[in-house]
């Protein structure tokens, strides 16, 4: 059932490191996947490190947003669509933050009630 719970971090995650292998950052594309791993540590403190990188991720996807909508602008092309696709992809990588504050997944991880 926490795998259920655990879905959207996953979904997460996976988008970002998309969008940094997309963009040729490979390593910052790797450390997407590889930051998965801090969800088999039953810590506290790597509930608050994916915490703050999914809050990291949806300030990536933000930024994404507003460059990608500039650009749009600049050259007179349609760009309300992206910039809605954009922030509902940052919204719910922030949103997936809260997983966490699951009665399942504090108990896993032994977060406080």
């Amino acid at each position: 059932m926490n795998l259920l719970r655990l879905l959207p971090v996953l979904f997460s995650m996976l988008m970002l490191g998309a969008h940094f292998f997309r963009a040729g950052h490979l390593l910052l594309a790797g450390g997407a996947l590889l930051s998965l791993g801090l969800l088999c540590i039953r810590r506290p403190l790597a509930v608050r490190l994916m915490q703050g990188l999914l809050v990291a991720g949806a300030g990536e996807w933000l930024a994404t947003a507003v460059g990608l909508v500039s650009f749009r602008q600049a050259q007179g092309l349609p760009w309300l669509r992206l910039a809605i696709i954009l922030g509902l992809i940052a919204l719910c990588t922030l949103l997936s933050a809260l997983v966490f504050r699951t009665s399942g997944l504090k108990a896993r991880y032994y977060l406080p009630q």
